[in-house]
């Protein structure tokens, strides 16, 4: 059977070589047995000489003492002291080297350090700033508890549990948003329903309805958007010649593509309401560009002879109308004194058909035969020379 007490009386010389003044083990024999006793007090001169005792064997060497030679009677260093020395002097604090610098953290306000002071402002900075919340006006903020939504936050100061429990992002919800398509430059053809193809550019106006679908029910609402508007553009414009792609149907396509985004957003829940669509562009294709300005001038030519045409006619509907009203006005007083009405239409008839001739009859008995009266005629209506002037 092993005898514990038997080996620590034999390893006791070295342990008190290694902690001269420590005392940490002091032999208490009751009887034979020698038992290790715990003692926290600090050994006296004698028993932390670090000396093997007489009757001990030999241990190793006490290396807190210097090798002993001739006439050398020094006290030996507790370790207490050596550790207190090296710590500046006893007292809590930071650690140093012998012949350093000494580092100790200083104190703060009523014996506070200002590590505490500092670990504590960050505190409070980081409450503040992930629980107080300040929504703008314009916007509307959804506030989420591990990423899951929880609830919408209005206008004003708000308070959540700090983050990362709950965190809170913000979205205008008022002002109207633009998605040009194409963006920049870029040229978008279109087949049209009469197989041209033209190159669209248009404006897409919409806003936020419900914050909560636009967030959280689809991945990418702005691009779903853009993609649901390119379709329903390309849908109305297959139904239209390209006349009225480039005409007077531009608005009735402006309106039927609106219908048809609102109608697609709201079964994909997208949160999103689209305030209208504006046509801005609509030209043909860059290479057809020089063939096309001909057929737009060709049609041009012949839509204004169209409209020279409708004039003209026009015009001679206007005039046998003004005449057969004026005939009108005439059978209303033929019919009141026909004999009247009669003799003078002759008369106006004979007037306007005799005065274009160049013959003279004449009735009456008596009369010379012939007479120079259309040399007469003429004579009267031509202007008189004019006189040759005189020169000075």
């Amino acid at each position: 059977m092993i005898d514990f007490g038997d080996r620590i009386s034999r390893i006791r010389p070295a342990l008190a070589g290694l902690l001269p003044s420590s005392g940490l083990f002091r032999s208490s024999r009751r009887g034979d047995e020698a038992a290790p006793v715990l003692d926290m007090a600090e050994g006296d001169g004698d028993k932390a000489s670090g000396n093997d005792r007489p009757g001990d064997k030999p241990g190793p060497r006490n290396p807190w003492q210097p090798q002993a030679g001739a006439g050398d009677n020094r006290r030996p260093p507790a370790i207490e002291d050596i550790f207190r020395k090296r710590g500046g002097g006893g007292g809590g604090g930071g650690g140093g080297f012998p012949g350093g610098p000494q580092f100790r953290i200083p104190q703060g306000l009523a014996g506070t350090s200002w590590a505490s002071l500092a670990v504590g402002a960050v505190v409070l900075l980081w409450l503040g700033t992930t629980m107080v919340h300040r929504i703008s006006p314009q916007e509307k903020g959804v506030v989420t508890t591990f990423g899951s939504y929880t609830r919408l936050i209005d206008s004003g100061m708000a308070l959540t549990l700090p983050w990362p429990i709950q965190s809170v992002s913000t979205e205008d919800v008022t002002s109207i948003r633009r998605e040009s398509i194409p963006e920049g430059d870029g040229e978008k053809l279109m087949l049209t329903g009469d197989q041209n193809l033209v190159d669209l550019t248009y404006l897409v106006r919409w806003s936020i309805k419900d914050l909560k679908l636009y967030k959280f029910q689809l991945a990418d609402p702005d691009q779903t958007v853009r993609e649901v508007a390119e379709a329903a553009m390309r849908q109305s414009i297959a139904e239209v010649p390209l006349n009225d792609a480039m005409g007077s149907g531009r608005a009735t396509i402006e309106q039927q593509v609106r219908e048809r985004m609102q109608r697609v957003l709201d079964a994909y829940r997208a949160g999103v309401t689209i305030q209208g669509v504006e046509i801005k562009k609509t030209d043909p294709p860059t290479k057809v560009v020089d063939a096309f300005k001909e057929v737009l001038a060709a049609q041009q030519e012949a839509q204004s002879e169209i409209n020279r045409a409708e004039a003209w006619a026009q015009q001679l509907t206007a005039s046998a109308q003004g005449e057969a009203a004026s005939f009108d006005k005439v059978y209303a007083q033929y019919k009141l004194a026909p004999e009247v009405t009669r003799r003078r239409m002759y008369y106006e008839t004979m007037e306007r058909v005799l005065s274009q001739t160049d013959k003279v009859i004449v009735e009456a008995p008596g009369t010379v035969p012939f007479l120079p009266l259309p040399q007469m005629m003429q004579q009267q209506a031509s202007p008189p020379p004019a006189k040759p002037q005189e020169g000075r």
